[in-house]
């Protein structure tokens, strides 16, 4: 944590916000493992943190590490301005710490705490620093770390009160599990914090340990991880010697901040199970079992839990950094798979998670799906082996991996190929969508993952949706793969995969069931009508007293039909390769991709046309459009992947798949890096008229696919 003053009063940065506050933060590097290099840019100064881990010499679980805080002033003069950092460690577990004997000289010793772990065995933490420091504590017996900067704020305020001085206390509350230390210096300042664990008092190498991770030492170390960072950045994705030197940062970002935002998280999902079949409560919940997660996020200030189509998109980029990560987490996501088959879609494990969440999100419905990205990355870890992009350790190792995780992909696609199908043989819908409401212009279905992306305007169980039956043509299709590639016999597996894959890949009866000759486009089917609005209406309460409300208003007679709204959606057998490369339809999808009018723009695909009655219009008084227009990341990849495909394959339309690819992966390339030079970060989603970012900063999840298409590295289904 550290202090900054706004309108004249002492603030405290403690969790990365997505407020206008800093300039810019964010990883510059990180290699997902023992390594990272932050930076901050506040208003006068730059803070600038870096670890790393070394197990060399320690017993301890997770070895020893030390992080560097330089802090540096910003401004062009030369006044050393006062700084005041707050370096705190807990023990989550609510065991006491023990308090260093000269923490406030650090002359006699440069401990800062000591304890006692099973897990890391006895540990130390020590502070060293070449600079002019003022240190001061306070201890608190307290299981919230979520709430810590109020607490240390409350005892700021009290001390100032008291002595006039903006320092801590120096006091501690009996058997504190959690220390904070104020380490108070002047810009151009460099501090350094070792841990070591696993000491045996018989051994005598504690000193040499701090040493080798304080001072030049570490400097040497930190030196040599970016070296290596480097070297592997390039060999991963072996960027063109075209792109420029800014570019090069903005791949560097994507991929440190997508790394540097893995978490580890612990908790209990709340699964919603109604006690009556009135109104959702909150209160109506069953706990699922205490889980563990490792895994990717979207956005740590906004997002910081697991959301599991992102997952996918996340693991197609971090695979070809360090394939053992993808398989560990990919691994974590199936532990969380129930009796049925079904994987809870957001994982809002702990505090951290619960803080940034409306409590309208918190329920997770057990009839409510996610697209199976999952399938996607396996996908194409298979079609790796098969290119021969891995070492025989790696090989080995995704195998291995595949044939204990088969058992839970095979329930995961049976729970969605029962509880998702439709009522037409071949047909799927996305359930969860609300039909009663009187709020939504309309009823959102999030467990798609595009939220309020227009759907038939009254749900019910006729609905067709093409992006789900797409998602199960590649399930169906990756396990069958998978089925091949491992010999798995037929008796271990409770689906034919290869009559689904082809029942859904088959191009006639998808065309019968979503296509439209009118605007040569693939489309839902539903019970719909485009008469839809919202209206303030006069609506008399419980109380019997009158009010003014934003209510939705049907004019038309909904009617089955195949939904008028083109967008993302119309895209999905173009983007899963089921539409044959001869195909006039091929053609036509070309023409909407690249056309002005509809979804093309200056930077990037628009994800709803703007002939659509929907384009860009709010879903409720206070939901500002989120699918409805923006431009999105994750989507524009897929498509670009396809058009990367069909540029490569014999037929009539190749050079124009081309001549679009070329100009789409350019605006997108062209864009991100604008922004990134302009804000100092890659974000959630752009301004379909603009370009600009919008959302979440530090959105490196999806949108760091953006290093993908530099690389132009695609999948391969």
């Amino acid at each position: 944590m550290w202090l900054v003053t706004k309108d004249g009063k002492h603030v405290m940065r403690h969790f990365c916000e997505n407020s206008g506050d800093l300039k810019s933060f964010g990883w510059r590097e990180h290699n997902g493992r023992d390594f990272g290099r932050q930076e901050l840019f506040e208003q006068d100064m730059v803070l600038e943190t870096s670890f790393v881990k070394s197990k060399e010499g320690s017993l301890g679980y997770g070895g020893d590490w030390s992080t560097r805080i330089n802090v540096q002033n910003m401004l062009n003069d030369e006044v050393e301005r006062t700084v005041h950092l707050f370096f705190y460690l807990a023990d989550e577990g609510g065991n006491g710490l023990n308090l260093g004997k000269d923490v406030l000289g650090l002359k006699r010793s440069s401990v800062l705490a000591s304890g006692s772990r099973q897990d890391v065995g006895n540990w130390q933490m020590h502070l060293k620093s070449q600079n002019q420091l003022e240190t001061h504590y306070c201890g608190f017996k307290t299981p919230d770390i979520v709430n810590l900067s109020d607490l240390v704020q409350q005892n700021l305020v009290v001390q100032e009160g008291k002595s006039e001085r903006l320092q801590l206390s120096d006091t501690s509350e009996d058997s504190s599990n959690i220390y904070v230390f104020q380490i108070s210096t002047t810009t151009q300042s460099t501090i350094d914090i070792a841990f070591i664990s696993g000491i045996r008092e018989e051994t005598s190498n504690t000193e040499n340990r701090i040493m080798s991770l304080t001072g030049s030492p570490l400097s040497s170390l930190l030196e040599e991880k970016h070296i290596a960072f480097d070297a592997k950045f390039k060999e991963c994705f072996n960027l063109s010697e075209k792109l420029d030197l800014e570019t090069f940062v903005v791949g560097k970002a994507a991929i440190g901040n997508m790394l540097g935002g893995i978490g580890y998280f612990y908790g209990q999902s709340k699964i919603h199970a109604p006690r009556s079949t009135l109104a959702k409560s909150e209160d109506d919940f069953l706990l699922y079992w205490p889980a563990e997660l490792y895994t990717a996020v979207p956005s740590r200030p906004v997002f910081p839990r697991g959301f599991l189509w992102d997952e996918g998109f996340h693991q197609l980029l971090i695979w070809r950094w360090d394939v053992q990560i993808t398989l560990e987490i990919v691994g974590n996501w199936l532990d969380l798979m129930n009796i049925d088959g079904w994987i809870p879609r957001e994982q809002i494990l702990g505090d951290e998670a619960l803080s940034k969440i409306p409590k309208q999100y918190v329920l997770q419905l057990p009839s409510n799906g996610n697209p199976p990205t999952l399938l996607l990355v396996i996908r194409d870890l298979i079609d790796g082996i098969r290119a021969e992009k891995f070492n025989k350790a790696e090989r080995d190792e995704i195998l291995s991996f595949l044939d204990r995780a088969f058992v839970r992909l095979d329930a995961w696609f049976k729970w969605f190929n029962t509880s998702q199908i439709g009522k037409e043989n071949g047909s799927y819908y996305w359930h969860g969508r609300d039909n009663i409401t009187n709020r939504q212009l309309n009823p959102q279905s999030l467990s798609s993952g595009l939220d309020d992306y227009p759907r038939a305007s009254h749900p019910n169980e006729d609905e067709r949706h093409v992006d789900l039956r797409c998602w199960m043509y590649l399930a169906a299709d990756c396990m069958n793969s998978i089925q091949e590639f491992m010999g798995k016999k037929e008796t271990l597996v409770t689906e034919d995969y290869s009559s689904i894959s082809k029942l859904l890949s088959d191009f006639t009866l998808l065309n019968q069931m979503h296509y439209d000759h009118d605007h040569g486009a693939y489309l839902d089917f539903g019970n719909h009508t485009e008469d839809v609005r919202l209206i303030w209406k006069e609506v008399t309460g419980e109380d019997g007293r009158l009010s003014r409300e934003f209510v939705r208003e049907t004019f038309g007679k909904p009617e089955p039909r195949l939904v008028p709204h083109i967008g993302y959606v119309s895209f999905f057998p173009f983007m899963f390769r089921i539409i044959p490369a001869d195909s006039t339809i091929l053609d036509k999808q070309l023409d909407l991709i690249s056309n002005r009018s509809i979804v093309w723009s200056d930077y990037g695909l628009l994800s709803l046309a703007k002939t659509s009655s929907l384009y860009m219009k709010y879903n409720t008084e206070d939901e500002a459009p989120y699918w409805r227009g923006a431009i999105w990341m994750n989507m524009n990849y897929m498509i670009l992947s396809s058009l990367h495909h069909y540029s490569k394959v014999d037929g009539p339309y190749s050079s124009k798949a081309r001549t679009i690819y070329e100009e789409l992966r350019i605006n997108l390339i062209r864009n991100v890096v604008r922004n990134y030079n302009q804000t100092g970060y890659i974000w959630e989603h752009y301004d379909q008229t603009k370009g600009t970012g919008e959302g979440a900063r530090v959105f490196t999840g999806w949108s760091a696919l953006i290093l993908l298409i530099m690389s132009e590295e695609y999948p391969l289904f």
